[in-house]
């Protein structure tokens, strides 16, 4: 009985390419009337694993200035972030 070999097609992985040019995102959170300054600080310590003294300056800026830059980083961590934030209907928007 004669043995044949079999060559073994190449298979080509693709991985997903990174397409950043570097920027930055940001999460802006707007101010309403309708959450607690404690209810806000205790989502930003959740969203953005800030220490309290952070957070609470966010939530104090959001309240004095409408709206503040609550988190710096890439889109997929900003969407992370944002989805969080908004699980109690904070009202946020990502910014390029």
């Amino acid at each position: 009985m004669e043995k044949k070999e079999f060559e073994l097609p190449k298979i080509e992985i693709l991985t997903e390419e990174e397409t950043t040019i570097g920027l930055e995102s940001r999460v802006i959170l707007y101010n309403d009337d309708w959450h607690t300054f404690d209810e806000v600080i205790l989502q930003l310590i959740k969203a953005t694993n800030c220490p309290y003294e952070s957070a609470r300056g966010y939530a104090f800026e959001v309240h004095v200035k409408g709206k503040a830059i609550v988190f710096n980083g890439e889109m997929s961590n900003c969407l992370k972030v944002s989805s969080i934030l908004e699980e109690i209907a904070l009202n946020t928007q990502i910014i390029t």
